[in-house]
């Protein structure tokens, strides 16, 4: 959810963390990065915070990653960068139960607005992760849907197609506890389309799940079949769908 995106002006570099990134090889993908400069540590950072929020695993390994990409941001946009990956991270721990940073995660992501330019692709990625922040710590969901409008309009502008998959998809999960449906559908399909055309294995499974909520049988069924099958083949990522993916056990 670091809005990066495919790769960068066909770096054979970013072209690989990308491939790896896709398909949950997180690790590998950071292996590739020496974090001697801003970016890259910043980059770094980002993955190995993404790996803590699909897996629910690495979380030291992410905080080293995260304190050496802080200390080698000296620009106002790299401190707010850093800023924001530091919120990104106390939010899944929140997320996830590890433990509750869910202050951290505020204060964090208020530090990285104060010092990301509104305009920027940086700051389309901090309005998403306020959105979160709001729908999935606070209970906001207007507060939510603001922050979504506003990271998928910059999302638009820059443009940020794996962003845009995250605004889709968040944005049609607020239409659906809202009861509008089609809204709902749409939103989710747009999500899957552009996951599915960006090859981002890794987010394919929760955006099929998603739609399947949507749809009527037997293509409900289809849809959770084709994202089991996926599940499986990345070992059971992202791990917050075992509940929703698990076959029910066989009765007598």
């Amino acid at each position: 959810m670091s809005g990066t995106g495919t790769t960068s002006q066909n770096d054979p570099l970013q072209t690989a963390v990308w491939r790896l990134r896709s398909r949950a090889c997180w690790a590998d993908a950071a292996a590739l990065l020496r974090p001697d400069t801003a970016g890259a540590a910043l980059q770094r950072a980002a993955l190995l915070g993404e790996r803590c929020l699909y897996t629910e695993k690495g979380w030291e390994e992410a905080e080293d990653a995260l304190r050496t990409a802080e200390a080698l941001a000296h620009t106002d946009e790299e401190r707010g960068a850093a800023a924001c990956e530091r919120g990104q991270l106390a939010y899944a721990a929140t997320l996830h139960g590890v433990r509750d940073r869910a202050d951290e995660a505020r204060a964090a992501l208020g530090r990285a607005a104060a010092l990301i330019p509104p305009g920027t692709p940086g700051r389309a990625v901090l309005d998403f992760r306020r959105g979160l922040l709001a729908e999935n710590l606070t209970g906001a969901p207007q507060a939510a849907r603001a922050a979504y409008r506003r990271a998928h309009a910059g999302a638009t502008a820059h443009p940020d197609a794996l962003l845009l998959s995250f605004t889709w998809r968040h944005l049609a999960g607020l239409a659906l506890r809202d009861g509008d449906l089609a809204e709902a559908r749409h939103g989710f399909s747009e999500s899957l389309r552009i996951r599915e055309e960006l090859g981002y294995l890794v987010g394919t499974a929760p955006a099929l799940v998603s739609l399947a909520a949507t749809e009527p049988e037997p293509e409900a069924s289809r849809l959770r079949e084709e994202a089991r099958r996926l599940f499986r083949l990345l070992g059971g990522v992202p791990t917050w769908l075992t509940t929703q993916l698990t076959p029910p056990a066989a009765t007598a």
